[in-house]
């Protein structure tokens, strides 16, 4: 899927051609940029550019605090040294979403059009926040679940992966598997800081959004009602689409309905 590979200091990125791209996908958090390569393959034509977070996939970890503002630069880092005329779409999932809500927010100059796939929805308010608008450093743990599954060869994490998630197409486990096993360890090592609240950075994008977002009951982060409050604190054009029977990985539990969603806000802004 992926035809060109390359490296922007310590950022492995992968686009589908020599051309320039037309959407940039960032991953969430233990996933890396391959991890988009079904949903890719699902959509015909398109030009796109994934980038492997720091401390996933094949990036490097630079040993400084892990925060979004680190996640906006390292994608401005990539985007900026990508061949492109009026900047692009970005996609991203989860911390991805977040990293490219921070990007939206920050870079107007790269991004064209945000579509963010079931974000956090960071604290609950910014009261409190230090000047840079980021919480302070607390340790990040490995989730026992990662844990568990990295102790797994490739083939057992797979089962487990359709086990845990029998709707998810076959395709999306194998790169969901071995992502896991990609996670530097030294990542949980380095302090954290949490993100300023989502509704805060809607408050600053000024480009069209489109937020994706499942059910709170199969573990999806944004509910129907949290979703109408970030459309009365967005900036500029906002639309929500919520995917009934969707958890967290959208796009995984409900492909074709994802597919039709994101064609859609492409169409309209490419």
């Amino acid at each position: 899927m992926f035809s060109v590979r390359g490296r922007t200091g310590h950022l492995a990125w992968y686009r589908t051609d020599e051309g320039a791209a037309e959407v940039a996908f960032l991953h969430g958090f233990s996933d890396s940029a391959q991890c988009w390569e079904p949903l890719i393959g699902a959509m015909a034509g398109i030009r796109a550019l994934a980038i492997d977070a720091r401390g996933h996939g094949e990036s490097g970890l630079p040993e400084e605090p892990v925060s979004y503002t680190a996640h906006r630069d390292d994608a401005a880092l990539v985007l900026s040294n990508q061949p492109s005329d009026a900047g692009v779409i970005v996609v991203g999932h989860s911390m991805g979403a977040m990293a490219a809500a921070y990007l939206a927010a920050a870079r107007p100059d790269l991004v064209r059009a945000v579509v963010l796939e079931d974000p956090p929805t960071g604290p609950p308010t910014a009261n409190q926040q230090p000047p840079t608008g980021e919480r302070q450093e607390r340790p990040m743990i490995m989730p026992d679940w990662l844990a568990e599954v990295r102790a797994l060869e490739v083939p057992a994490r797979i089962a487990r992966g359709r086990a845990a998630d029998p709707d998810w197409a076959e395709d999306e486990l194998e790169p969901w598997a071995v992502s896991k096993g990609q996670v530097n360890p030294q990542l949980f090592e380095l302090p954290y800081r949490d993100p300023q609240p989502l509704t805060d950075l809607l408050a600053e994008i000024t480009c069209p959004v489109l937020l994706i977002h499942g059910d709170p009951e199969r573990g999806g982060l944004i509910s129907t009602e949290y979703a109408e409050r970030c459309a009365q604190a967005a900036a500029g054009e906002f639309q929500a689409a919520h995917i009934a029977g969707a958890g967290h990985s959208v796009r995984r539990d409900k492909r074709p309905q994802y597919v039709a969603e994101l064609t859609s806000f492409l169409r309209q802004h490419s």
